[in-house]
């Protein structure tokens, strides 16, 4: 689950085998459930009883068990392992008294880095195959290696891997039939390998082998732990008869630091002469001395009184959160060559000349961070935040059949003064988003403030025979950002580090010392070059009003039938602006007059440089909102069904990523950057439909076989946002300082287009070409063709709905053996079966290139020119093609487990 524990590996922080009960909230209207905007997630692990129990499991996937026919595209699975072994017992250490759960689990698995495979020359840019050329990999590779001692790696038919260790314990003591206490201890070890980053916070950014555009090299990839130590204990008492109360405290401690298989040496973005990724190599972006370890201390008490009609509750929470994050992208430097013909020159050159101050090529990017304090090993940045909160509630039953609950909470987050002070960027001015003067101060994180949380909910049984429900409510909700925000402050105002970025120059020739352009000596003084990320003293913690109602009935044949919807608007949203970035000096003529950018910094004197300023804001304008409905049914006989449809929208301003300068330049926009304006969210629901089917069918007392089949469609099939797309330029189109974020102009016909005619391979494609087969591709395309003459809007192009089934078969067989039932079961698991009832079905879809437009310029009158992309060596003809990855094949898992009770 995005944001909570074990998403950094992507791996579950406890088995499910220790979990009796999940309860994910989206809207609770009660206030003693705090600190979350999207939806909170409770689990309850199982206990011991007065029975021993215990089982003991095993499950396997492997590469005999994947299929290899995506649509008729070849899906070569590699070496893939998924192996899982585990035990788990619990019962009783004193009768009646004191009982102990625990589980163990050991899972290892192992699967191709990328399925995605170099282009032997000829081949079309499809499926599995990328545009990239494998004899330019293998030159590049034995070019670095023979003559700058650094190994790349394989650039495909490598495996990824990712170990996990899982241990769960539990006590439970009754001290009398009063009072009860528990403890639980979580342990988690966890490292997977990733891809590199796609951000253009550092380089230019690229598609990182997600697609058939880009492809890289093993060694620019890197690994990142989540190691999780985390116990909480709970005593829950009962005062009386009309008294409880409930104490919770806990302590977790996290790291999620990373690695790299590969040397530390510059990192290099090589694009393809027109804008676009082609390839990278070097230490991968945001890897170096990467280190992000912190805890969490939290005690929480709800002490409730009870009367005929009502349930008041009194409580409270305190939270200190510590944590010493690490961020030092660029200290390995970055350079960005327009095309390998550059990228080749100007490494021969420093093997020709390794005293040489001037590149004989234009770099499209340089960039470097350093180390500025004097002895500092590395920049460490310290965050401290306590968060208190208070509330009252009242659950009132004015009538046997209606509930209400009313309650108002307040949360109080205040931070520690950890931040580093840069006088000298304190005294400069900058430029808001409404065009006024501003300053800032770099050490002052925000000022404490109080956050209102209101609720009021209610469930009313309508005729009070269970038959028709509705319920529903209205509140506000507080979460914590990522802590990550606010710690960019602490790292960025160019007193830890400082930060040299230049585009277009020729100032900065290749060099393979990673220090070659730091500074000889620093001295602790404000860098002379840096980037700047601050935080408005103003800025809220997030908070959302969400609505809720929702209408539950008993329908006839047994069935029952929910109708619900859900709407939210951000209270304190994210917002992002770069202060830094002066009023636009111009405009582009003609159809597409968006601003335009000669000079995109305010601050840039010599021995003062300011690469950006970033400040994060508060928004009030996101909004979101999910209409479902659906049917359920149980029978006598074993057969259960469920179906639902839904569909929804989630707009904001900016969908934020981990670095302030990324979450400001990678949002894309057609205008603005500093007033991007709504778009669609990156986890816009969109449509879903499903249907659940299960059947148990019991043999006797020696065994059962239970069979079920989950099928589901959805715009989005992985829950990764691959679903939706934007299209925009490839490079920075109106000159803002931020690449591949300038959404495009679509035009009405071939006379708003302004192609630059262009040889390429060569091939010469002429301008009226150009415009004829745009103004083809609007028309077989879904989004573009009904949005002529507008702008094209952010994450707004969604792909064909996937439909896919996964389906189930357990066998079991019993035998008593001492007054206990034992169990062996076999299961058998199978994603994607779709894809194995027809190697057709379960395939997805992408975007070939959102970058459809590239090189853009300005001509005499003023007006953008731009080329189109060029696929395969034409035209492109159609937007969307099938995927051919593990996902879109079948896979089958195989378990087997042995238990008693």
């Amino acid at each position: 689950i995005h944001g909570e524990p074990g998403d950094r590996t992507n791996v579950a922080p406890i088995s499910l085998e220790a979990i009796e009960q999940v309860q994910v909230n989206v809207a609770p209207f009660d206030v003693r459930q705090g600190n979350f905007v999207g939806a909170s997630v409770n689990t309850v692990t199982r206990s011991g009883t007065n029975e021993f129990v215990a089982s003991v499991y095993h499950r396997i996937r492997n590469q005999d068990l994947v299929g290899t026919d995506a649509a008729g595209l070849t899906v070569n699975p590699g070496t893939f392992t998924f192996r899982n072994t585990g035990l788990w017992g619990g019962g009783p250490l004193v009768r009646n008294t004191l009982f102990a759960f625990a589980n163990y689990e050991n899972e290892k698995d192992t699967r191709p880095g990328t399925t995605f495979e170099a282009n032997l020359g000829g081949q079309p840019a499809a499926g599995s195959t990328t545009r990239v050329l494998a004899s330019d990999l293998n030159q590049l590779s034995s070019f670095l290696g023979s003559n700058f001692n650094y190994t790349t790696g394989p650039f495909q038919g490598y495996d990824d891997e990712t170990p996990v260790k899982r241990f769960m314990s539990r006590f439970d003591y009754n001290m009398n039939n009063s009072n009860k206490v528990s403890f639980r201890y979580n342990h988690l070890d966890s490292r997977t390998d990733v891809l590199l980053s796609t951000s253009s916070s550092l380089g230019l950014g690229r598609s990182s082998g997600r697609d058939t555009t880009f492809l890289g090299f093993q060694n620019s990839n890197y690994q990142i732990l989540e190691n999780i130590r985390s116990g909480i204990g709970e005593w829950n008492s009962i005062i009386g008869t009309t008294v409880s109360n409930s104490l919770q405290i806990g302590y977790t401690k996290q790291d999620e630091s990373r690695a790299s298989r590969g040397a530390f040496f510059p990192f290099i973005d090589i694009l393809d002469g027109a804008g676009q990724a082609y390839t990278s190599v070097g230490f991968e972006p945001f890897t170096p001395n990467n280190e992000l370890r912190y805890s969490t201390f939290q005690i929480q008490d709800n002490f409730t009184k009870f009367t005929a009609r009502h349930s008041f509750t009194v409580g409270g929470v305190l939270e200190r959160y510590e944590s010493e994050n690490v961020f030092f992208s660029g200290a390995q430097s970055a350079y960005v060559y327009n095309s390998l013909d550059d990228f080749y020159t100007d490494l021969n050159g420093f093997l020709a000349n390794p005293g040489r101050t001037t590149s004989p090529v234009n770099l499209r990017r340089f960039q470097v961070r350093y180390n500025n304090i004097p002895g500092a090993e590395k920049p460490i940045q310290p965050l401290e935040v306590l968060y208190g909160g208070l509330y009252v509630q009242d659950e009132w039953r004015p009538r046997s059949n209606l509930t209400v609950t009313a309650g108002l909470r307040f949360d109080v987050p205040s931070f520690g003064q950890t931040g580093y002070q840069n006088a000298t960027a304190d005294a400069l001015t900058f430029r808001d988003e409404n065009g006024q003067a501003v300053q800032f101060e770099t050490a002052s994180l925000p000022d404490a403030n109080i956050l209102w949380s209101p609720r009021l909910g209610f469930n009313w049984d309508v005729a009070g025979d269970q038959r028709t429900q509705i319920r529903g409510g209205t509140g506000v909700f507080t979460g914590r950002p990522a802590y990550v925000w606010i710690s960019n402050q602490i790292g960025t105002t160019g007193v830890l580090t400082g930060f040299i970025s230049a585009d277009n120059t020729t100032a900065f020739p290749f060099n393979p010392d990673p220090d070659a352009y730091k500074p000889a000596n620093v001295t602790g003084a404000p860098a002379a070059s840096y980037e700047l990320a601050v935080t408005a003293p103003d800025f809220k913690f997030p908070q959302l009003w969400r609505s809720n109602i929702a209408v539950d009935r008993r329908l006839p044949w047994g069935m029952t039938g929910t109708a619900e919807f859900l709407y939210g608007r951000d209270v304190n949203g994210i917002y992002y602006i770069n202060a830094n970035l002066p009023a636009a000096q111009a405009a582009f003529a003609g159809v597409d007059d968006r601003p335009r950018w000669t000079n995109n910094r305010i601050n840039n004197a010599p021995g003062n440089q300011v690469a950006n300023a970033i400040v994060m804001k508060n928004q009030n304008v996101g909004t979101s909102w999910v209409a479902s409905g659906s049917l359920a049914k149980t029978s006598a006989f074993g057969l259960s069904l469920r179906g639902a449809y839904s569909y929804g929208q989630s707009k904001n301003t900016v969908d934020p990523g981990s670095v302030a300068f990324g979450s400001w330049a990678n949002n894309q926009h057609a205008g603005d950057p500093n007033n991007p304006g709504v778009g669609f969210s990156a986890n816009s629901p969109g449509h879903r439909v499903f249907l659940l089917t299960s059947y148990t069918k019991d043999y006797f007392s020696f065994g059962s076989t239970s069979i079920s089949l989950f099928w589901e469609g959805r715009t989005d099939p992985e829950g990764r946002n691959i679903g939706q797309g934007s299209y925009v330029f490839s490079g920075d189109m109106n000159g803002d300082g931020a690449a591949n974020s300038d959404l495009i102009y679509i035009p009405r016909d071939q006379s708003e287009m302004n192609f630059q005619t262009f040889t390429t391979g060569g091939r010469t494609f002429s301008a009226a070409a150009q415009a004829a087969a745009f103004d083809a591709y609007i028309a077989q395309d879904a989004y573009l063709s009904e949005h002529r003459g507008e702008y094209a809007q952010r994450n707004a192009v969604f792909l064909p709905m996937l439909y896919r089934a996964d389906l189930s078969v357990v066998q079991n067989v019993f035998k008593d053996l001492g007054g206990k039932r034992n169990t062996m079961q076999l299961r058998l698991d199978i994603t994607n079966f779709t894809n194995l009832l027809n190697s057709n079905w379960g395939v997805g879809r992408r975007l070939i290139r959102n970058q459809i437009l590239t090189n853009p310029g300005v001509d005499a009158q003023g007006r953008s020119t731009y080329r189109m992309a060029v696929v395969n060596g034409e035209l492109p003809t159609t937007s969307i093609q099938r995927t051919s990855n593990l996902a879109d094949v079948y896979q089958v898992m195989v378990s087997l487990r042995y238990s008693f009770n």
